[in-house]
């Protein structure tokens, strides 16, 4: 094999007008305009922060102290690391506007292989975030249905932990609290645990016919969930700022910087769905104007929302009562509004809900740029007929999150989502400095500010805190890079070969127009 020739292959880039060329050939449909970008962009984001992440953020994590009160320092931080990279999206897409996110942006700056890369990263953010959402909406569902325990029969109020719950987290809960495993799930041929989250399989399910209908379809959902879920979080801000008690923020950063940074890495997991925008560059109506507006607009208003509920949240309830599974709904019990509490718990079910439809579809747009390169199989980005939708690649992306969320421990996917995200930002980062070295006369509709000190910025405080992290977050620091040794596999061994099939067939192709026109 020719080393020389390998290299210069995978450094092999695709022009922006090239990606531009292939995006006004696609079968997508072009229905979505700003309010619809900026529904996505809250519905990926507003949701995991407030109602999940913000609790393990105050209180500390298996591997990990907590933030206490400083925790809004650490939203502050989090969202400061995005912004730089928020710009430099927003620089990107407008002047690329094609499916694929930071997959697209890296092929057509660092060349095929990183792309692919790039491709298998955005995975683990998209698909593999996706399970920790999936279940913390079966948490919600379960406190929703207490509520109503005087209404329904106890099997659908109190249905078993082993029909809500992985096997592995049963086996932490029998072992807590010195529980027979045995008693509380069943077994198959007697060794074989069986214990499957069913409510976040069937939520997965609804939500994938869902996106396969059509990209409209899902978005007027999520905007009604979206508006559900605001309304309940503003109400929650002004109910709750009656019963703040000051001595609560006391002592403001119980754990120090450590405290603080550890925090702000765990609030970045509910930042990354911003990005979920790029992906729909296809499926826009007018991208260079449209994206820029709602990627930075969704993450303005988002650190607004989730800084005023930190502060509420931390004032209402004693740092060493703050529930970590559903904070903001035990927050109002602690207060005596178990009413509100119940009203909490339908807002973050459509908060959730919003955010595990904006992540799937994140995750299919991505396949389908990466198949049409040929990296995945061409019978994988089939479109439906009536829905014109990647319906076998929606499913694929529905299954995936469905198989993991059987034998995935939750907080490590959760933390590896933040790597992959990490990453994915300092990528666009650096494909924003390149592209303004190598193609400075391009048409660039909007333009990150301070370039390239802003960028760098980003690279900086991306790179800190995930390097920070890695300190304590041993378990994941270590699958993540797994997770990359099999995704440059995958490549050589599939990715390589059809690329040089796809450009041998065009080869083979071009002579014969050559002689026809002739």
């Amino acid at each position: 094999m020719d080393i020389k020739a390998v290299i210069k292959n995978a450094l092999t880039k695709k022009s922006p007008d090239e990606l531009i060329a292939t995006s006004k050939k696609t079968e997508l449909k072009k229905t979505l305009n700003v309010f619809d970008l900026i529904v996505i962009g809250i519905g990926a984001v507003v949701g995991t922060g407030i109602f999940t992440i913000i609790g393990t953020a105050i209180q500390g994590g298996p591997e990990g102290v907590g933030a206490g009160p400083a925790v809004i320092i650490s939203m502050v931080l989090a969202a400061v690391a995005c912004v730089f990279s928020a710009l430099c999206y927003s620089e990107i897409a407008a002047m690329i506007p094609v499916a694929g996110s930071a997959y697209t942006y890296t092929y057509a700056t660092m060349g095929e292989f990183m792309a692919w890369m790039v491709g298998w990263i955005l995975m683990l953010e998209y698909a593999i975030g996706n399970i920790t959402v999936a279940s913390a909406w079966t948490g919600y569902l379960t406190q929703f249905l207490k509520g109503f325990k005087h209404i329904l029969p106890s099997f659908v109020v109190n249905f078993p932990m082993w029909l809500r719950n992985d096997y592995r987290y049963m086996y932490s809960y029998c072992d807590k609290y010195g529980f027979d495993v045995h008693d509380k799930m069943p077994f198959i041929f007697g060794h074989i645990p069986f214990a499957v989250n069913l409510p976040a399989i069937l939520i997965v399910l609804v939500l994938t016919m869902l996106l396969i209908k059509g990209v409209k379809e899902s978005t007027r959902v999520a905007s009604v969930m979206v508006g559900v879920n605001m309304f309940m979080i503003l109400s929650f801000i002004c109910v709750g700022a009656f019963y703040v008690k000051p001595e609560n923020w006391t002592p403001f950063a119980p754990n120090g910087f450590e405290g603080i940074f550890m925090g702000a890495f765990l609030i970045f997991f509910a930042y990354i769905g911003f990005d979920a925008i790029s992906t729909t560059a296809e499926e826009t109506e007018n991208p260079q104007r449209d994206l820029p507006i709602a990627i930075l607009g969704t993450l303005v208003l988002c650190t607004v929302l989730y800084v005023c509920v930190a502060l509420v949240l931390t004032g209402t309830v004693p740092l060493n009562q703050i529930d970590i599974q559903a904070p903001i709904a035990h927050a109002m019990r602690v207060i005596g509004m178990d009413w509100f509490a119940g009203l909490i718990s339908i807002g973050a079910l459509c908060a959730l809900t919003s955010v595990l439809l904006i992540y799937q579809l994140g995750t299919t747009r991505i396949l389908y740029a990466m198949s049409r390169d040929r990296f995945l199989p061409k019978s994988l980005r089939l479109i439906h007929k009536k829905y014109r939708t990647p319906h076998v690649l929606t499913w694929i992306s529905g299954i995936v999150v469905i198989v993991c969320s059987l034998f995935m421990d939750l907080n490590i996917s959760a933390e590896l989502c933040n790597f992959g995200t990490f990453t994915s930002f300092i990528i666009i980062c650096i494909a924003v400095l390149i592209l303004r070295k190598t193609d400075p006369n391009r048409e660039r509709p909007f333009k990150v500010p301070f370039c390239p000190i802003f960028p760098i910025l980003g690279i900086v405080t991306c790179g800190g805190l995930m390097v920070y992290s890695m300190k304590s977050l041993r378990t994941s620091s270590t699958y993540f890079p797994l997770w990359l040794l099999i995704g440059f596999m995958i490549y050589a061994i599939y990715g390589y070969a059809q690329k040089r099939l796809e450009e041998q067939i065009k080869t083979k192709k071009q002579p014969r127009k050559i002689r026809s026109k002739v």
